[in-house]
């Protein structure tokens, strides 16, 4: 049979989107940074785009434009940015790479309510793209409140920043927190999505960018190991933690009011647990992975009764190892007498056949016994064990964990025979480190997130759809602890208040101590 010139002819290495060797690049185009003075974007934003732009991940013509009520000069946002970028970049400093990246600079000055500025921008963004060849592609980083996205929008619609040209695109890029409630959440998505369609924005959630967060995809469904046996016949429960050794610190004034589960179960652990439960998608397409994830939190529901199920606290004084540390009302700008929560815990089941019975145990807390984010899956115990109870004493459940951070990796704890005459079987570890195991570093989980939204894959952004889900989930909890009275103070350094533990010893758990 015939074979055509196109199947004979061998596929271009350099051409193929396929090929895994290769970097995604992003194609030509610019981002606008609303806050470009604020602490994320010069801890986090800049330095990620710096990275980038080192990689060579960014394409030649790429252009920043800074917006602020700054009334600086090109050279004095230049200087600005390569200060944030020698302290705050993964990647080596290179001189080279910056006046690559800063050739592409520009600052405009203005306040969110000033119509002249934004048509400055809009005439900015039009010179770049006859200079830098852009070509009309622009996302805006809105880097800025809440209370701040209906303005912003709203400007960027007048002054026709949010329309894009034929052949072009438009993207908004807004950080949480996406509202603090159902009904905040749902206003906050009609705003957007009034300027901006439901696939031009990308909210983000800075957890799901990190290497080990989407490592849970690929050890689900790139293994016949673990997926047999990921569900409720093995499963006893799984424990998902992110716990913070810091205090509020000057955030006091930020997090009155908004707490714990608003900051972090919302948002992060929720994803999580949709990861983690998730069926597998037909492809790791954007609607596919998104569908089934939605398919989890639409199945997910808060475990009643709320006094029993959940628990949350604030923290008192206490030590963080060696250093003798304030407890939240003696911090700067608390009120104390505010009942916002530092600790927070939560019971949540799944209705479906896989997860039908198991409780998903979701905690976070600030001043915890150290900083650690962590998955553990925890396994029943076997139905009949041929051992006498001093033979396994020592012997726990089987267990595996994906750490997120700080030591990224997999453990998995499981039972072994003690060298000996006896007979005697104790817990066990085999690690996997990401830091032994791979020769470079991981990105940070910006550069991933705005490499993402620059190439337009939606993949790792949560939509409209999922956050009204996760408010969904936490709302009947948050109106529970409102008409509770004081949250329970637990000393800083210790892992929580005595109720979060109460809740797993009544159904004969515990947590784990990482």
């Amino acid at each position: 049979m015939p074979v055509s010139d196109d199947a004979a002819r061998p596929v271009n290495p350099l051409r193929d989107p396929s090929d895994t060797r290769l970097p995604r690049i992003a194609g030509a185009a610019g981002m606008v940074i609303f806050g470009v003075t604020g602490d994320l974007a010069r801890r986090k934003l800049l330095p990620a785009v710096y990275d980038l732009a080192h990689r060579g991940l960014l394409p030649a013509g790429f252009t920043l434009i800074g917006f602020s009520r700054r009334e600086w000069t090109k050279p004095e946002f230049e200087a600005y940015v390569r200060e944030a970028v020698e302290k705050g970049a993964r990647t080596d400093f290179d001189e080279n790479a910056w006046r690559r990246l800063a050739a592409g600079m520009q600052f405009c000055p203005g306040t969110f309510d000033d119509d002249a500025a934004f048509d400055r921008l809009a005439a900015l963004t039009e010179e770049m793209d006859r200079d830098r060849g852009t070509r009309g592609n622009w996302a805006f980083y809105l880097s800025v409140p809440p209370a701040g996205f209906a303005q912003v929008c709203g400007q960027l619609k007048r002054a026709g920043l949010a329309d894009a040209p034929p052949g072009s695109w438009r993207r908004v890029i807004v950080e949480k927190p996406f509202g603090h409630d159902l009904e905040s959440a749902r206003s906050l998505n009609q705003t957007i999505n009034s300027v901006f369609p439901e696939d031009s924005v990308f909210r983000i959630d800075h957890y799901l960018g990190k290497e080990t967060v989407q490592n849970i995809l690929a050890v689900r469904f790139a293994n016949q190991l673990f997926e047999p046996f990921w569900d409720a016949r093995y499963i006893d429960h799984v424990q998902i933690t992110m716990a913070e050794d810091i205090g509020l610190g000057g955030r006091a004034g930020y997090y009155d009011g908004i707490g714990a589960a608003r900051d972090v179960i919302q948002n992060h652990l929720l994803q999580l647990l949709a990861l983690v439960a998730m069926e597998e998608p037909v492809t790791f397409d954007p609607v596919q992975l998104r569908a089934e994830k939605i398919k989890v939190l639409r199945a997910a529901f808060p475990v009643e009764p709320f006094d029993r199920t959940t628990a949350r606290g604030q923290y008192g004084p206490g030590w963080q190892g060696s250093e003798e540390v304030v407890g939240l009302r003696s911090e700067e700008g608390f009120d104390p007498e505010s009942t916002t929560e530092t600790f927070a815990a939560l019971t949540v089941e799944i209705s479906s056949r896989r997860w039908a019975g198991v409780p998903f145990y979701l905690r976070t807390g600030k001043r915890l016994g150290r900083r650690v984010t962590e998955i553990a899956l925890v396994f029943k115990m076997p139905p009949h064990q041929p051992f006498r109870d001093e033979q396994t004493a020592s012997l726990g459940p089987n267990t595996v964990v994906i750490r997120v951070q700080p030591d990224e990796g997999i453990l998995m704890r499981f039972g072994s025979k003690v060298p000996g005459s006896s007979m005697e079987v104790r817990d066990v570890n085999m690690d996997f480190s990401y830091a032994e195991n791979f020769t470079s570093d991981s990105p940070e989980a910006y550069e991933r997130l705005i490499l993402d939204v620059l190439l337009g894959q939606a993949s790792l952004f949560p939509t409209n759809t999922e956050v009204e889900l996760s408010w969904q989930i936490l709302d009947p909890v948050l109106d529970f602890w409102r008409s509770s009275g004081r949250p329970e103070t637990y000393p800083a350094g210790t892992w929580g208040p005595s109720s979060a533990d109460a809740m797993l010893q009544r159904e004969g758990r515990t947590w784990r101590r990482p």
